[in-house]
């Protein structure tokens, strides 16, 4: 017990904890960089993450007698990858399809979009009970607040789903 008490103990699993929310957060964002295809991004990222990773784990395994440092290495994991999560959603980089469903409103909320620069497609439907308006936007994934509120403003009942995508040619897109 005397051993965890010890400030070098503490110093090592903070190094250790650091090394590892480093580690993962660039991990994290390497994933999210290869899923959208980003080949030299996601290159640099994992050199770092790599080498960052190499030297945790070395401090880990090199005193193994001290629990801290497991814990500062599952504790540095675990945050980091959160953090990864956090860094990516605030860099919102790429883009999303959003299709929202309006029973009532579809015509006005694709022409505010439209009037803001948005290209929307608009598509009629048939839901549960009569007839909805789909509405099709890809847009980029930094926009999708500011959408769900203008669609918000026009018609709170719409319903908005959105799922990540690739552009693979042509098409309008809100530069």
């Amino acid at each position: 017990m005397e051993l965890i008490l010890t400030s070098e103990a503490w110093l090592s699993a903070g190094l250790i904890f650091a090394l590892r929310v480093t580690d993962m957060t660039l991990d994290t964002l390497r994933v999210l960089f290869v899923m959208r295809g980003r080949k030299s991004i996601s290159w640099v990222l994992g050199f770092f993450q790599a080498a960052v990773y190499v030297v945790a784990i070395g401090s880990v395994l090199r005193d193994l007698s001290n629990p801290l440092n497991i814990i500062g290495y599952a504790a540095g994991f675990a945050t980091g990858v959160v953090a990864g999560m956090a860094v990516e959603e605030r860099l919102a980089i790429g883009h999303v399809h959003m299709r929202i469903i309006s029973s009532r409103r579809g015509s006005g909320i694709a022409e505010r979009l439209r009037l803001e620069g948005y290209a929307v497609t608009e598509v009629p439907a048939r839901g549960k009970d009569g007839t909805v308006t789909m509405l099709n936007c890809s847009v980029l994934r930094k926009d999708i607040k500011k959408i769900r509120v203008m669609v918000n403003e026009v018609d709170p009942e719409a319903f908005i789903t959105s799922e990540d995508i690739r552009p693979v040619r042509r098409g309008f897109w809100r530069a």
